[in-house]
Order: structure tokens, then sequence, then C-alpha cells
């Protein structure tokens, strides 16, 4: 099934930034409080947005696939769409975000060991979080941060392949190699909505 995108689908930076604000806040707050949930959710959708993994690959992570050394840092998603393996690199301040997150929670939650899940179900130690879980975590902060009611958590992985698509000079492959598509027809369609032929010719327009 090929994905059908519009503009409308894609947060602005101000969204971003507002949704990364709430989230940080409610976070740090959590950590001086000793609450490990706004602190999970804050990694959470900091990996949604500046990974763009899909629901199911950060249900399915592990803290040995996490691969945080200063050097290039990534995630290893080892059930991808298709069940097929893939890395994905990640930028500095994400890599020092999962690694803070990680230390706290050995500190504050549950010993930490290779093969627990990253991100954990309240209701138990070694319970990962359902794809269900997620959605509502999504759409709780994003009421939260004024966000519109259109957005789910899949708008953070369209979002971050736009984002990424024009910051790496509208590279199709290297997105593509990202977000795990088998086809670039797949990823083709941001460089559809995002073409930026387009964007110079309405520019253009006489006045």
């Amino acid at each position: 099934m090929s994905l059908e995108l519009t503009q409308e689908d894609f947060m602005t930076e101000e969204q971003i930034k507002r949704l990364k604000k709430t989230l940080r806040g409610a976070a740090r707050a959590g950590q001086e409080n000793g609450k490990y949930i706004p602190v999970r959710d804050w990694c959470i959708l900091h990996i949604a947005l500046d990974a763009g993994l899909r629901v199911s690959e950060i249900c399915d992570l592990k803290i040995r696939d996490l691969l945080i050394d200063q050097g290039g840092s990534s995630i290893i998603v080892r059930s991808g769409k298709g069940d097929k393996k893939r890395g994905v690199s990640i930028g500095g301040n994400l890599r020092n975000h999962i690694k803070r997150y990680i230390e706290w929670k050995d500190e504050h939650c549950y010993p930490v060991g290779k093969e627990d899940p990253l991100f954990l179900s309240p209701s138990g130690k070694n319970k990962k979080l359902t794809r269900q879980a997620i959605y509502h975590i999504f759409k709780r902060w994003a009421k939260r941060a004024g966000l519109p009611d259109r957005f789910s958590i899949h708008s953070c992985r369209h979002t971050y392949a736009s984002m990424l698509y024009k910051s790496s000079n509208y590279n199709l492959r290297l997105v593509q190699s990202q977000l795990g598509h088998s086809s670039i027809q797949t990823t083709q369609v941001y460089a559809d909505v995002l073409n930026k032929d387009a964007e110079k010719a309405v520019n253009d327009l006489p006045q």
C-alpha cells in the first residue's frame, strides 16, 4: 500500500520545538520527583522525532540495540518491516539523551540489562509497551503542547523524513536507508510533496 501524504501530514519546526519543550520540561520535573513515565515518554518521542522509527520498532527496542558511543552513534532495528534489520544513524543530541535516560532508569527504576526493553510498561519490569500505548502517549503530549488534532504518532516519522530530506540536500537514497523503505518508490512520496522546484516556482510567480 502506497503512502498518500500532503503538507498537512508534517509538523512545522515551530510545532516540533513546542512539543519538545513540553516534553523536556515534564521529564525534568519527573527526574526531580522520581517519576518514570514523563522521563520515558520524552525519550520515546525524541526517538520518534529524531530517528523516524516506526511505532512497532520503538516498542521492540532493547538496551542492546543502542550504539551510543562518542563516534557515529546508531539504533539497530532488528525486526523492521518485512523482518529486515537496519542501522539508523542518530545525532549527538539524541545520543546523549538516550544515554542519560538509560543511566537514570538504571539508578532510579530498575537495574538495566542488555536484553531488557528500552521502554517499560508500568505493569512490569520486563514488559514492553504496546503500539496502542505509544499512540496514546503521543496524543496526550501533543494535546498538552497545543498541536492540532490531525497529528498522530505517525506524524513524527513523516516529519522526520521531510526534515531529513531537506537537510540532506534532497538525498532520497539517504532517507530511504534511514526509514527502512524496501523500495525507493515509497520514499519518492516525500520528494513529490516537498518538491523544491515547486517551492521555487510558486515563489517566482509574477508579483
